[in-house]
Formats: structure tokens, sequence, C-alpha cells
């Protein structure tokens, strides 16, 4: 009987001491998507001891997105990451369960994870030839005169280039070449007064050209832009007169815009890639001839002033007259065709035949 309340005695206390047990983790506020969330924390558990870190996402219900297992560092430390490259904008928790913790633990923390891919737009192409050189422009939204953090890893998995900050001008856009030694796909990263805005995949291949036509040297080009309102049955016309070598143009945001472009050789081209959330974008090469372009909603409710930017032209202009390169493709006013005498008489001929027939 006396080991059995020993016994009971002990498993109180046991209890007791398990439950004091304490974690106290650490992890942002607010993180970019993109960059890894880093949780650390300090406990008073064994030295060895496996904790489990649980990132959940956070709606109407929680959702578990990922678990992790660390074990207690010899100074009574713990660390852990979880990659959100994937995940999408909201509220998430990270949290150590609490069984067997203390009341006083501080084991959950609150994060709020941000999407600012829409920040960034790149003009730059996203595949290029190798010639010693990555050519990267793009613009930054609210990044006027300020400049942004650039920062390259190349496809030996080693930083080629950066932390380093790359000036803007008045309108946000940047440009810059980067030397590298061999082709594969780099990883770009950007960061602004604000925080992680993204990255982006410039693959460069092996190839001496990606196309037949001749590139232009040049690698600073300025971003010309015109704007005019749009609709499905009103659309915006502009007239680009382009440069030597590969042009990029695209739309602002927030409406599902459609591309259609007619090229120096007469044939018509249509984008309609990126939904409303991103711009709406066109590329090809430029040969320094007129392209002449059409941008409307996809949406038939949609009516919206739309942006056209352009890279490495000399010029966009709104067309104010519907261009002849369109002109066959637009939906014409059906106009009334007179009947012929012939039609007429046959039809009063018929109608009297009928009221007749209907008197009898």
């Amino acid at each position: 009987m006396k080991k059995i309340v020993l016994i009971v005695i002990g498993l109180f206390f046991l209890s007791g001491f398990v439950s004091g047990y304490q974690v106290n983790i650490i992890a942002p506020v607010s993180l970019s998507i993109g960059k890894p969330l880093i949780v650390t924390g300090t406990t008073t558990l064994g030295i060895g001891t496996p904790i489990d870190v649980v990132l959940y996402y956070q709606e109407t219900t929680t959702t578990e997105v990922g678990r992790k297992v660390v074990y207690v560092q010899s100074d009574k430390s713990f660390k852990t990451f979880f990659d959100t490259t994937n995940l999408k904008k909201g509220t998430y928790k990270v949290e150590v369960p609490s069984n067997q913790l203390g009341t006083s633990s501080e084991n959950m923390r609150i994060i709020q994870l941000i999407d600012r891919s829409d920040d960034i737009y790149m003009s730059s192409l996203s595949r290029q030839a190798f010639t010693g050189n990555i050519y990267l422009a793009g613009t930054i939204k609210g990044g006027e005169n300020s400049g942004v953090q650039v920062e390259i890893i190349g496809p030996s998995n080693t930083v080629v280039f950066g932390p380093s900050y790359v000036n803007t001008n008045n309108a946000g856009s940047f440009a810059t070449d980067v030397s590298i030694t061999e082709p594969g796909d780099y990883e770009v990263s950007f960061t602004d007064a604000k925080g992680y805005i993204g990255s982006r995949t410039i693959t460069v291949t092996s190839e001496s050209t990606l196309s037949s036509t001749p590139v232009a040297t040049t690698t600073t080009f300025a971003v010309y832009s015109a704007h005019a309102k749009a609709s499905r049955d009103a659309p915006a016309y502009f007239v680009v007169r382009t440069a030597i070598g590969p042009v990029v143009m695209h739309t602002s945001s927030s409406i599902d815009w459609v591309i259609e472009y007619v090229d120096d050789k007469g044939v018509l081209h249509m984008e309609n890639n990126y939904g409303g959330q991103n711009p709406e974008r066109a590329e090809f090469i430029g040969t320094g001839k007129l392209v002449y372009v059409k941008i409307y909603p996809y949406k038939y409710a949609d009516d919206s002033e739309v942006f056209l930017y352009a890279e490495n032209v000399h010029s966009v202009t709104v067309s104010p007259t519907v261009p002849a390169a369109f002109a066959a493709s637009e939906p014409q006013t059906p106009t009334a065709t007179p009947q012929s005498p012939q039609f007429s008489l046959l039809g009063i001929f018929a109608i009297a035949i009928i009221f007749l027939f209907l008197r009898k």
C-alpha cells in the first residue's frame, strides 16, 4: 500500500514538474512572401529534447501548412525556418503545441504574410543569350528616385552580384548590366526600403543569339508610355516606333487587359496570359519600324484608363483613329439594304391575296 502511495505522489510531482517547462518563441510580425520565415526560441526543456514547431494558416478555420521538429541545443535554444515561396498572403500562426508546457510560456506568434510581387515589373527578357552580362530592367512601384537593392544567385548557388543598390529614375524604373561567367538560371532578388519585394529567374542560354534578327548592344533603354480610355466596345489604339532588338510592352494592372499588335510584317498577335492581378505583356524583336497596338479589357463590364509601357522603342503615342492595320478586323455598323422594287411589289401582291381570302 505504501508503495502505491509513493508511486502516486511521485507521478503527481513528476506531472507538476513537466507542466512547468517553459518555451518562448520569436518570429517576425510581418514577412514578404518568398522570404524564409525564421523561428527561434528558448526553453527550459532538456538538451536534445525534440520540439514540434507548427505553422498554421488562419482564415475562417485554422489549417496546418507546415511542421518542423527541432532539438534543444546546449544553450537551451532552438531554431528552424519555413519556406514561404508558395504560400498565399494572409494571417498565419506559428506555435509550439502547449501540452506539457507552463502557462506562462509564450509559445505562439501571429504573422502576416505580405504579397509584394505586383510591386515590381521586369521589362528585361526572362530568357537571354550568353554574352558575359545579364541585362536587368524594370519598374518598382513607389520606388521613384529611391533605388532598389538587387542580389543575384548564380547557377552554382553562389552570389554573383550584391546585395547592391541600383538607382531608379523619377518613374521608378531601373536598368543595369551584371557580369556573369556561365549560362544557367540566375535568381534575382529585390528589396526596397519597405522590405523584401520578390525574386525573378533569368535563364541565360549558351546560344550565341536568340534570334537571327540583329540585337542592339545598347542596354540602358528608356521606358516610354502613353495612356487612353479603353472598353471592350471602344478599344484603345497606340502606335509604337520600335528600336532594333528585344522590345517589351506591358499594360497597367488591376484589370485583365488583352493586347493585340500588328508587327511590321502585318502579322496579328494576341496576348492575354496574366489576368487582372499582373500587367499583360508582349515581347518581340523590334526592327526599327512601326507596330500598331490595340488594348481592351477581357470583360465587357470593365471600362477604364489603360497605360501602355514600352522598352527599347523610340516613341509610344495614342492613335486618335483606328489604325488601318486593325480596320479590316473591326466590326462594321450594319446598314439597311434597300429592298428592290420587285420584292416590294411581290410583298404587296401577297398581302392583297391574303386579305381577299380572309374576306371570303
